[in-house]
């Protein structure tokens, strides 16, 4: 008798299974199956039609002569090597984009033999990387890139501002900062919202930046209803792209607050009592549309506003996308190179800013090229603090209200008392009545002050809060204006 029928069916998987692949762990607990020598990484549980560890594992007993097993034989022997992968090392498993090491940066190709972009501090290559420095998580989401494009001159980047219908060379210098922050595991970017006309091409602008990133099989969705749907999309991707966006719901606004700065979701897991599964997410998300309506404030920092034109001359969906298709290896090439560039330059970072390490990219940015790109990012978010105020009558009435106050002298009130006083104000001699959303409470506005203060700080004017023996209280004040340099040195 030969020893393959000596040993039950599972016995012969699992030793097949650790002889060719490398099982671990990652912090929650997953388990992952990586064939020996290749970066790709698949969840051991994955019931995906395509792609899964089951699968992977039954084509190679089929090839290497081991012979076909059933159902049950492979459930036992993916138990078992579970049950001693919990032992092994703990190791994370990235999509599209991960930190190596020495200070490198990889970008996942999405190929089947597992080259990828290394991009470190001296330049860029094609390398297959080392499975214990990057492991690719792969999902339907995941595109094919091309092998990009060496030694383009910059090229590149000029073919895709060829191709999208930018408005201003502030927008595309916002752009291109976007797509390089794309390219760091490690960078929350604000997220860009292409705005403009109808037949500005808003749709087709987003799905050219996205798939520079995400490959030509890359696109635009509609948001989902709901905020477990979204962060499940999220969640099996790199780049989020919305599309046609017509209105903004406080839910949806808050959970894209979370996607771009980071959070974690945990529900219970499936046909359990006690455990749970957990979800993190940072993720660059895109979205487009031709207005939202009123954008709350906290989101209003996190966005990034691309205005797009209508251009001169139409053209064909066909003879675009071919003229990209052709173009994206160079592009790709151009934005890596630049990308290089921009890492080499040493800049301060803004600390006024909210997004201070896109801040700090886009000062970066201007060191290697000189395009002002952090001007145009301040620009950018003088303009949303004034969409904010425009859709805010608090705001508004704060604001009317500060100009009859003396720069330099704190105005301090109870909350309630505040409320009295702006709604006076808002009131008028016309005795009007309030609107739909004013605050109806001191508690009310308290909280919807503590939204807006970075909206208004930008405008010069201050809200702070505290406690005193008396109990608590809102405090809002001007600064008083600095006399210029030469005033100052002569006192």
């Amino acid at each position: 008798m030969s020893d393959d029928e000596k040993n039950p069916a599972r016995e012969i998987i699992a030793d097949y299974a650790r002889a060719h692949f490398r099982y671990f762990r990652t912090a929650d607990g997953t388990v992952y199956a990586q064939k020996n020598g290749h970066p790709v990484a698949r969840p051991i549980r994955s019931q995906g039609t395509t792609g899964s560890h089951r699968q992977e594992l039954m084509v190679g007993l089929f090839k290497d002569g081991c012979g076909v097993f059933n159902g049950t034989a492979l459930k036992e022997a993916l138990d078992l090597i579970e049950a001693l992968a919990l032992s092994e090392e703990v190791q994370p498993v990235h999509i599209r984009v991960a930190p190596g090491f020495d200070g490198a940066t990889w970008l996942d190709l999405g190929r089947n033999d597992g080259q990828s972009v290394r991009i470190h501090p001296t330049g860029w290559d094609i390398q297959t990387p080392d499975p214990r420095e990057v492991c690719w998580r792969r999902t339907q989401l995941t595109g094919e890139l091309p092998l990009p494009v060496k030694d383009t001159d910059g090229k590149g980047i000029d073919l895709l501002l060829g191709l999208c219908n930018f408005a201003t060379a502030e927008t595309e210098c916002l752009a291109i900062a976007w797509l390089i922050g794309c390219l760091a595991p490690s960078v929350p970017v604000p997220a860009p919202f292409l705005t403009g006309p109808q037949g500005a091409g808003k749709s087709t602008g987003g799905r050219m930046l996205i798939r520079i990133i995400e490959g030509m099989s890359g696109d635009l969705r509609r948001a989902p209803k709901d905020e477990e749907n979204l962060i499940a999309a999220v969640a099996a991707g790199w780049v989020t792209a919305l599309d046609n966006l017509s209105h903004m719901t406080p839910d949806l606004s808050d959970a894209m607050c979370c996607i771009v700065t980071g959070a974690e979701n945990v529900k219970r897991a499936l046909f359990t009592d006690g455990d749970v599964f957990r979800a993190r997410y940072r993720r660059p998300l895109l979205l487009t549309g031709i207005d939202v309506g009123v954008i709350r404030p906290d989101l209003a920092e996190r966005l990034l506003p691309l205005r797009l034109e209508r251009p001169g001359v139409r053209r064909t969906e066909a003879e675009l996308w071919a003229e990209y298709a052709e173009a994206l290896p160079v592009i790709l090439g151009s934005l890596l190179d630049l990308t290089v560039k921009v890492r080499a330059v040493a800049a301060e970072t803004p600390t006024d800013l909210r997004m201070a390490d896109f801040a700090h990219l886009c000062a970066q940015l201007d060191g290697a090229t000189g395009i002002g790109a952090l001007a145009a990012y301040r620009a950018s978010l003088d303009d949303l603090n004034d969409d904010v105020i425009e859709g805010d009558l608090l705001a508004q009435t704060v604001l009317q209200h500060a100009e009859t106050m003396t720069p330099g002298i704190e105005e301090r009130m109870t909350s309630t008392e505040w409320l009295q006083t702006l709604s006076r104000l808002y009131n008028g001699e016309d005795c009007r009545p309030l609107p739909k959303g004013w605050p109806t409470t001191g508690k009310v506005l308290s909280d919807r002050l503590k939204r807006l203060q970075p909206t208004l700080a930008a405008r010069g004017v201050l809200i702070d809060s505290g406690r005193t023996k008396e109990g608590r209280y809102l405090e809002m004040s001007r600064p008083a204006a600095q006399p210029p340099p030469e005033q100052q040195a002569a006192f």
